[in-house]
């Protein structure tokens, strides 16, 4: 076209995408899709993506406000102020923190999007940020992408996948500017209980750490059992925020809306780098929004209910074939021992190629992932009594 050759290397991949490792998501979707080519029937246990459907009264407060011209512009930066006064009341109602809608509340586009950018608007380069290990990967990949160094706290079953902090040196605990913790937790379920947030305010304050909290999973919690919020711990809005998501409460993944609330310069610093990046959150999904928070607790109730019933189901399923499982208090994961002889990339891959069943390699959370693997109970129990059926003609 242009009379001369254009090399093939004419765009290279920068350093940093070089340093991110494979999102784990997309490989395992990939192995699937090559699976079902096949013709495999396939049980998919992967992917932590609500099966249920968004709430109807929400779609329809979604259908009014998509009509209305007023919301066919750009939205503010800052969302929209009938959405946090609703974000605020939900707080007040679910975990009695009161939360400033002006200074304190920041709607996102989804909590994901929040979390990776949490680094970049929070940390200097070359700083540490602790990560849990293992871990939702955008704690590990948005550390990166701000040039910043990810320190791993091995979660282990011994200290109930809670991070230590009394194991980390001094040198660590100097250069550390920013801590991620997330209970409920993903991949491991595992809750913290208000001590332990206590103690992650302790900790923050004695060594000028920030706190960023992924509190994704809190609504989907079993026994009657609800987890607090880290903002329930004394002193939290002095050191840290908390990121919570409508996508799992109400099944709105992919409505891409979620929030930021605590503390105020933290919020101010994300709103000021989201101002560079994105035009904010489509007017008419922050109305749908303002619906969830509102009138979506018994909706939310029915999720609980269905989806511990599907815990129930896999769980002892597997219990009685042999396997060790341990019964999640919160979400719709089961972090489940890997069996001797195997490690967990080699039995998620005996699982899909012998049993058409999809779980995740626990490895790809973080090293001390490795001797894990985890499943989700985003499917009906027909199929999990299906894919307990076909675990234990694999295994004989």
């Amino acid at each position: 076209m242009f009379g001369r050759h254009i090399p093939e290397d004419f765009v290279t991949e920068p350093d940093l995408l070089k340093k991110l490792p494979t999102y784990l998501f997309v490989e395992i979707d990939k192995k699937k899709r090559e699976a079902q080519a096949k013709g495999k029937d396939i049980i998919d246990l992967g992917i932590g993506d609500p099966d249920l459907p968004t709430p109807a009264f929400i779609i329809d407060a979604l259908e009014r406000a998509a009509r209305d011209p007023a919301n066919h512009r750009y939205p503010s930066n800052q969302g929209l102020r009938v959405l946090r006064e609703a974000i605020a009341t939900w707080y007040k109602e679910r975990f009695h923190v009161a939360l400033d809608p002006d200074e304190e509340i920041l709607p996102l586009i989804g909590s994901k999007e929040g979390i990776a950018h949490a680094p970049l608007a929070l940390v200097n380069p070359d700083d540490l940020v602790l990560i849990p290990d293992p871990c939702y990967p955008p704690y590990y990949s948005g550390t990166l992408m701000a040039g910043a160094e990810p320190y791993r706290m091995p979660l282990v079953a011994a200290n109930e996948f809670l991070p230590d902090f009394g194991a980390l040196d001094r040198s660590t605990k100097q250069r550390a500017s920013l801590l991620f913790i997330n209970y409920p937790g993903n991949p491991t379920g595992a809750c913290a209980t208000r001590d332990f947030f206590d103690e992650a305010v302790n900790f923050a304050v004695e060594n000028r750490i920030m706190v960023a909290h992924d509190a994704a999973y809190t609504e989907i919690y079993f026994d009657n059992m609800p987890p607090p919020s880290f903002l329930e711990a004394k002193g939290a809005k002095e050191v840290g925020i908390e990121f919570h998501s409508l996508s799992k409460t109400f099944n709105m993944t992919g409505w891409r809306i979620g929030f930021a609330v605590g503390n105020r310069k933290m919020i101010r610093c994300l709103a000021q780098l989201k101002g560079h990046f994105d035009s904010g959150v489509f007017q008419a999904i922050q109305l749908a929004a303002v619906e969830a928070l509102k009138k979506g607790g018994p909706s939310a109730a029915e999720n609980r209910h269905v989806f511990e019933e599907r815990r129930d189901v896999l769980v002892n399923g597997l219990r009685k074939i042999g396997w060790d499982v341990p019964m999640p208090k919160a979400t719709f994961y089961v972090w489940l021992p890997v069996p001797p002889g195997y490690t967990s990339a080699e039995l998620c891959m005996k699982l899909l190629e012998g049993a058409g069943v999809v779980a995740t390699p626990g490895v790809g959370f973080g090293p001390n992932g490795e001797g894990y693997i985890r499943m989700t109970i985003t499917v009906p129990v027909a199929r999990l009594e299906e894919a307990v059926k076909r675990v234990k003609a694999l295994h004989g």
